[in-house]
């Protein structure tokens, strides 16, 4: 069971990383940026917040996914994920 949990949370992990990848480059093409110049404006003016909120959109289809092929266990972990985004998010946010 707890290895099933650690498999979702790394699943979740890696969609988030993901998302804030596919986030950042679609606001760099629109913005006529770079990658890396986009993601530096938003981790300098203090707007990392927004990436890493957009970024969890991803961690919605690995969710169902899982619970598709009745993988309950992964999804809790992918849940966890998703709640570490959120509390990092609000974290850098309000501090």
């Amino acid at each position: 069971m707890k290895k099933e949990i650690l498999i979702g949370f790394i699943v979740g992990l890696i969609c988030n990383a993901l998302g804030i990848a596919i986030t950042t480059l679609i606001i760099s093409k629109v913005k006529g940026l770079e990658f890396e110049t986009t993601f530096n404006l938003y981790y300098n003016s203090s707007n990392l917040w927004m990436l890493i909120t957009l970024g969890a959109l991803p961690n919605l289809a690995a969710f169902f996914g899982f619970l598709k092929i009745n993988r309950e266990y992964r999804a809790r972990g992918v849940l966890l994920a998703t709640f570490l985004a959120a509390i990092t998010a609000y974290l850098i946010y309000f501090i």
